[in-house]
């Protein structure tokens, strides 16, 4: 076979992975199990099958399952946007740091005590373990949308402790293990201090830097301003790492600054990346299945360590550590319950664990190994479970059903008093007719979806919380249309 047939040959196994793991994400629903936990699966037995393809090196894991989460943060960024995060700044800070540490201190000392793993070994564990991952719990969700704070709370959970976990793991990775207890922590500290510095400055700087560029740098074709979010991001990754920072740090923030703020081709921006994250998704859970073989999975202590550790972490560690911090929080019990239950496993803990396996040690390839375990068991246990919880705690969840029609007109300039709004519970808006809102000369509603129908804009019609509005409103006039609204003073398009 010729060098352009092997090519071809491998365009042709790649393309048909990825359209079986679309499809499979039509077989989890169905099933109730997450789709990453077949890309998981499926990937780990193919290298049982196919040995020569455990021979991936580990270098190119680390550096594809990067570059995957540099396009899921990001994205994950922009999903949140400045407006969601700052009612829920507080909550996400505590839970995503002081969370993540707690955490990883109690899996380590669970590890060390019960199991027997050196002191440096199970630290390196917990730090793995301690950090969600938000591709996993919007796969999960699907096509639910959490509303309120709790579902910004997850997402900002989820975002803000890959970070935090992965900063921590290096900074781990760096002591000596002959190291005196107080040099050590003081080190990680310091590093750890350090990188979260650095990537915070790059990803406030840079996430400015590129509001500017796509507000004021033209460029000659639509496609090409996604091209170019993609490549600062990708900047603000490789800027921060340079800098000894955290890059995942200042690429969510630079996601963060960009997704609710008013910008040209925007719309065509978002749906880039969001494509793209799904992609990634894919390929980060998949690479990393090859890396571990179930055959011999079975054959160590593994398995029942990790499902140990794995009851242990949703059932005692994370309630006791995260559940005292969300008590500042205005949210209800149920809500709490919620977010307690939501702290999914995914790519990042497997990610750190391919940094423990650098060492090439018989302990270190079994702390991988658990940690896959426990991966597998909070995809599919807690994942699968998460709808039935949301119902037990009362969770309201809106289903966002694919709209695959859209009617726009497009203008050279942003459109001056132009505003979209979704109707949140409880504002002024919902439950009223549009003759009962007395909305005046300066505001009317120019458009109204309701479960993605369109519906005539008339006096009597009666709006309901979750209708989308499309309002064109003096910019003189001194009331915020948002007020109506969204009961805010704040748009949430």
């Amino acid at each position: 076979m010729n060098d352009i047939e092997s090519f071809g040959l491998t365009l042709l196994i790649a393309s048909v992975v990825i359209s079986l793991a679309l499809l499979s994400n039509r077989i989890g629903g169905l099933l109730r199990i997450p789709a990453p936990a077949f890309f998981l699966v499926a990937a780990a037995a193919a290298s049982d099958l196919l040995p020569s393809l455990r021979q991936v090196s580990l270098g190119l894991v680390e550096n594809v399952v990067t570059v995957a989460l540099v396009v899921i943060l990001f994205d994950g960024g922009m999903t949140i946007g400045v407006r969601k995060l700052r009612t829920t700044l507080g909550t996400v800070l505590s839970v995503g740091v002081l969370g993540t540490f707690l955490t990883a201190g109690a899996l380590a000392v669970a590890a060390h005590l019960l199991f027997g793993l050196p002191w440096l070994l199970a630290l390196l564990l917990g730090a793995a373990l301690a950090p969600t991952d938000p591709a996993v719990v919007f796969s999960v969700l699907g096509n639910r949308e959490i509303t309120g704070r709790t579902g910004t709370t997850i997402q900002g959970e989820s975002g803000a402790n890959d970070p935090v976990g992965i900063a921590l793991v290096l900074s781990l990775a760096a002591i000596s293990a002959d190291a005196g207890f107080g040099d050590a922590f003081l080190g990680v500290l310091g590093r750890f201090a350090l990188e979260m510095g650095i990537g915070a400055a790059v990803g406030l700087a840079g996430g400015w830097l590129l509001l500017q560029l796509i507000r004021r740098i033209e460029l000659p074709a639509e496609g090409l301003y996604p091209l170019r979010t993609l490549a600062v991001s990708f900047t603000l990754y490789g800027a921060a790492t340079v800098a000894h920072g955290s890059g995942f740090l200042a690429v969510f923030i630079g996601g963060i600054l960009v997704g609710d703020a008013a910008a040209p081709f925007k719309r065509e921006i978002e749906r880039f990346h969001s494509s793209l994250a799904s992609l990634a998704e894919i390929v980060a859970f998949v690479i990393l299945g090859l890396t571990v073989s179930l055959s011999t999975l079975f054959t160590t202590n593994a398995w029942w360590i990790g499902l140990a550790l794995a009851g242990l972490l949703t059932f005692v560690v994370r309630p006791l550590v995260v559940g005292p911090l969300l008590l500042a929080a205005p949210v209800s019990w149920g809500e709490r319950t919620f977010v307690v239950w939501s702290g999914l496993k995914g790519a990042v803990p497997i990610l750190l664990g391919t940094y423990l396996l650098a060492a090439d040690s018989g302990q270190r390839v079994l702390a991988y190994e658990i940690i896959f375990v426990v991966v597998l068991f909070s995809v599919v246990v807690q994942g699968g479970l998460m709808p039935a919880v949301a119902a037990r705690c009362g969770i309201r969840m809106r289903e966002v059903a694919p709209r695959p029609w859209a009617l726009g007109i497009r203008a050279t300039e942003q459109p001056d008093g132009a505003r979209r709004f979704r109707i949140s519970p409880g504002a002024p808006a919902a439950g009223r007719t549009v003759e009962d809102l007395h909305l005046g000369e300066d505001l009317w509603i120019s458009l109204l979806v309701r479960g993605g129908r369109h519906l005539r804009v008339q006096a009597d019609l009666t709006l309901e919380e979750g209708d989308e509005v499309l309002v064109l409103a003096d910019p003189d006039a001194e009331k915020d249309p948002a007020t109506i609204f969204t009961g805010r003073g704040r748009s949430t398009a």
